[in-house]
């Protein structure tokens, strides 16, 4: 069942009150290099919270240790119920029982939604901000965590991008970027409510929520844009729009022109094809301009600044660090691994 009005806020009830920032990671491909670009732009503008990077037992043992060497530690959040777990588990494996017991197979994206918009509902913090790993912060966003309770905050997409092509909107140039295009009356329908790009939310975590997402999962049909479309669908009535400084979706800068300006941009979105700054050629369309130059130089000036690495506070400390697994083999659930919080700055 879906929220249809402000949701209940558990954060009083909690024994610690908790915030965190979140990401993802999975398979052996390059991501890792995001998730640890993003944990030393959490550093470099001093955020006073951690980042938590849950990951999949897909992830190689190499990459594991490249993010224990920049401060994660194993971190066994709470416990669900075993029925919940049970269920987890079945997600995980791409099977699931539908109430009449027949099986539910389950897509590969429906799997990184169940990850993604399922798994840290669990966690035991009052509020957390979800952040995709090719996701840079480029000033402090901790603001965010005093948004108001018992909604979801993200920042609206853009429809211009030809992926959108599939939706009668994009044929008619409507954007939610572009206020002066109105909807049409011969469409014979109401405009799209609010869509949020889910490359970074605020969100409250909360075990009955993670119970519902789950089984709205079993019965909601697989869309092209899998948990983002999930979650917007989830969280309809209590979504709260924030503006597009904290989440810069970087096509934006060409579609349109003049609606960001770049210095007061907090977070910075590379997802259009080619913009990963780690795979980056400038071949790809609108990768030649000056401003994404600049953006991937940002990047790469954070990922190899080695005073924004993790400074363990003794020797005793880093080889503890180091030494523990951060992930549960026999649990098919996805680990969480916790990244220490930010380095001081160096001296």
């Amino acid at each position: 069942m879906t929220p249809e009005s402000p949701m209940d806020s558990t954060a009083s009830e909690k024994k610690h009150n908790e915030r965190a920032y979140v990401t993802f990671l999975a398979g052996n491909g390059d991501y890792v290099k995001g998730a640890v670009g993003l944990a030393k732009g959490l550093r470099k503008v001093k955020s006073a919270y951690p980042l938590i990077v849950a990951i999949l037992p897909d992830v190689p043992e190499e990459h594991r240790e490249i993010l224990r060497s920049q401060g994660c530690s194993g971190l066994d959040g709470a416990s669900p119920s075993e029925r919940t777990e049970s269920k987890t588990s079945l997600l995980l494996s791409g099977t699931l029982a539908r109430s009449d017991e027949s099986e539910f197979t389950l897509e590969p994206l429906d799997l990184l939604v169940v990850t993604v918009c399922a798994r840290i509902w669990f966690e035991e913090y009052s509020k957390m901000i979800y952040l995709d790993a090719d996701i840079q912060v480029y000033d402090n966003i901790d603001d965010l965590f005093d948004m108001e309770d018992g909604y979801l905050h993200g920042v609206l997409s853009c429809f211009c991008e030809k992926i959108w092509s599939y939706l009668p909107l994009y044929s008619i140039g409507w954007c939610q970027y572009r206020p002066e295009v109105t909807w049409p009356a011969e469409m014979e329908s109401l405009p799209p409510p609010p869509y949020f790009n889910a490359g970074m939310f605020v969100f409250e975590p909360n075990p009955l929520t993670y119970e519902s997402l789950l089984h709205t999962l079993q019965i909601t049909p697989p869309t092209p844009f899998a948990e983002q479309d999930f979650l917007n669908m989830f969280f309809a009535k209590v979504f709260k729009p924030v503006p597009p400084v904290y989440n810069l979706i970087l096509s934006v800068l060409w579609r349109h022109p003049g609606s960001v300006n770049l210095e007061t941009v907090k977070v910075v979105h590379y997802c259009p094809p080619g913009a990963k700054p780690w795979r980056y050629t400038g071949e790809e369309p609108n990768m030649d301009r000056e401003d994404v130059k600049m953006l991937i130089k940002q990047w790469w000036d954070i990922y190899n600044d080695e005073s924004l690495d993790f400074k363990a506070k003794s020797a005793a400390d880093l080889k503890e660090n180091l030494s523990v697994s951060t992930i549960i083999a026999s649990v098919p659930r996805p680990s969480v691994i916790c990244l220490s919080p930010p380095a001081p700055p160096a001296a």
